[in-house]
Parts: structure tokens; C-alpha cells; sequence
């Protein structure tokens, strides 16, 4: 994953270009942030949707989780499906979707994500998508219904079980699958029960499989069917 930081970055932080390599295409060309000591909030913004200081930077970094959502992505199936990515960051696995031509939309509730993303999309020459906050503590007016919702390592404080299941049942079509690759958070029992009383029946599937540059990964997919 050659890494190169950027000229020009905004104040306040810095940012660099990788490439983030994707199973049997092309690899993604990704501005993120330069490291996890990155903090900008001048207006409070952050703060406001609830992100600390010490959380701030975790949206711009590109985490194995997120390589392995983006890997699968590239060949599940999508045609005709309205796809929501949870969570996004810097929305590998919507980038990869979108590359595909799916229909796409990807959400989180950092300040920065939206304009992170569109200068990804740029990065890939690939069309704009939509992108919605999705707080999933707060109501999200306008976010719709979704076929097949993803996200990827979205399980690490014990408040998100709950919050995210109820998110999701917001915005879930009445017949809806979930994926969540998650890094054997401690967490994902309890987003079981929460989701099998909306429900949705579960299955867990072990990774194993290293990343791209070699590096060990241990993890599983969480899924979720409805209807």
C-alpha cells in the first residue's frame, strides 16, 4: 500500500494518498489522514455530532476491516439492490460499489467524511454518490430504505449494539440483508440478540485470509437476513 503524503493539505491537518488494493480489480487510490494524531474541530462540529478529540482521527484511516468489506463487495451480489454503507469512513466498500455501478449510498456522522469522499471519487474518476449523516443515536430524516446494508468494524463501544440495531431497523426494507465485518469485537453477541428480536437470523463466518500487503487479519462476517 504505497503511501505519499499530500501537498497543500487543509489547516489544521494533514493528509496523504495510498493505494488500497481490492480483490481481483484495480486498487483504489485514497486521500486519509496522515495518522491517528490528526484533530481539527475549529467549530465544534465534531464535538457536536459526539466525536472526541481522541476518536476524531478514526474516520480518515484505512483500517483492515474496511479492506476486507471492500473485498467482498467486489463480487457480492448488488445488481438492483439499494446498498447503504454504516459507518462509512472513508467508504472503501462504496467506492468499490460504486465502481460497479451499484446503487450506492454511503453515511457516517463525522463532518469531514462527505468532503473525504468526493475527493476519493475524484482520486478513482468515478461519479458522484450520494452520502447522508447517519448518526444512528439521532434521527436521520430523508436516509430511506435499504436491500442490503454493510459496514465494517462498527461494533467497538458497548453502547453500538443497541444504537446500531435500532438504526438499522429504521432503514431496513421490509426483506433487507446485513453485512458487518467485524475484528472479533467483544460486542457482537449482544448486537445478535438485539438484532434477532428485529428479526433478523444471523450467521458468522471466520476470516482468515491475510490482507493484500501480507498482513495477518482475524476476523469474522457477521450476517443478517430479514424476509
Amino acid at each position: 500500500m504505497p503511501v505519499k503524503t499530500t501537498a497543500g493539505s487543509p489547516p489544521g491537518y494533514q493528509t496523504r494518498n495510498q493505494q488500497v488494493h481490492v480483490h481481483s480489480a484495480a486498487p483504489l487510490a485514497i486521500r486519509s489522514l496522515l495518522d491517528k494524531q490528526q484533530f481539527h474541530d475549529p467549530d465544534g462540529s465534531a464535538a457536536a455530532a459526539g466525536i472526541t478529540a481522541a476518536t476524531w482521527p478514526l474516520f480518515g484511516q484505512v483500517w483492515p476491516s474496511a479492506q476486507k468489506l471492500a473485498d467482498l463487495m467486489q463480487t457480492w451480489h448488488i445488481d438492483g439492490r439499494r446498498v447503504l454503507e454504516i459507518g462509512c469512513g472513508l467508504a472503501l466498500a462504496s467506492l468499490v460499489i460504486q465502481r460497479r455501478e451499484g446503487n450506492i449510498t454511503a453515511s457516517d456522522c463525522h463532518p469531514l467524511t462527505e468532503s473525504f469522499l468526493r475527493a476519493n471519487l475524484l482520486l478513482n474518476d468515478l461519479p458522484p454518490l450520494p452520502y447522508h449523516t447517519g448518526n444512528w443515536g439521532r434521527d436521520n430524516p430523508g436516509l430511506g430504505e435499504f436491500d442490503l446494508i454493510i459496514g465494517s468494524d462498527v461494533l467497538y463501544e458497548r453502547s453500538h449494539p443497541e444504537q446500531l440495531a435500532g438504526f438499522i431497523a429504521l432503514h431496513a426494507a421490509p426483506a433487507c440483508e446485513v453485512l458487518i465485518v467485524d475484528p472479533n469485537r467483544s460486542n457482537r453477541n449482544a448486537f445478535h440478540r438485539v438484532m434477532a428480536g428485529l428479526g433478523f437470523a444471523h450467521t458468522e463466518t471466520a476470516i482468515v485470509a491475510p490482507l493484500h500487503d501480507g498482513s495477518p487479519y482475524k476476523g469474522r462476517l457477521l450476517s443478517y437476513l430479514r424476509g
